[in-house]
């Protein structure tokens, strides 16, 4: 059973410059998700990195609200949490792998996600992954998400804009071999 095996986990991370996190929940099984934010905030809180959170309707508009985030905000990283139980249905195999494989691209397009959306046979089961106290796999996704901020600080390159600024700008000749210039 994986619960009980020992795991190595890593070390936060620290940092120099704030750190910004986005925490995306998808609060459709309510005291699963409330455990999984827990955890994720406590341990954002311990790194020092200041947080959000938005609610989405369920796992599948998780990677959507962050792809939202990543394009038009300023977070470093984000936090995705809820919870798939298994049902009756084929339903379940759609949402744990199309949710899964949309934070996988968006995360191969360098958006820094740590995955906790919760992929379960039983209720039973996600609760004692939600669980702060237990195997707190809220606080697991939000430390992913800081180690792929470290990396991204550590490797990144400033960023130095996108094309040039002339110094100024030539606007038209007038007549005199002269042109007309305006500073930028």
């Amino acid at each position: 059973m994986a619960g009980s095996e020992p795991h190595y986990t890593l070390p936060l991370p620290e940092f120099t410059d704030p750190v910004k996190v986005l925490i995306v929940v998808a609060p459709y099984y309510k005291d699963i998700a409330d455990n999984l934010v827990a955890g994720a905030q406590s341990e954002l809180d311990a790194a020092g990195a200041t947080h959000e959170i938005v609610e989405v309707p369920g796992a599948l508009e998780v990677p959507t609200a962050i792809r939202i985030a990543y394009r038009q905000s300023n977070f470093d990283g984000f936090v995705a949490l809820g919870c798939v139980i298994r049902g009756e249905t084929t339903h379940y195999d759609t949402v744990c792998n199309d949710s899964s494989r949309a934070l996988q691209l968006l995360g191969l397009d360098s958006a820094c996600i740590g995955n906790g959306i919760l992929t379960v046979e039983t209720r039973e089961q996600a609760e004692v992954r939600a669980d702060p106290q237990g195997q707190n796999k809220g606080g697991g996704a939000a430390a992913a998400a800081l180690h792929l901020i470290a990396l991204t600080r550590k490797w990144g390159k400033k960023n130095k804009g996108v094309g040039f600024l002339p110094e100024t700008i030539l606007i038209a000749e007038n007549g005199d071999d002269d042109p007309e210039s305006f500073p930028v």
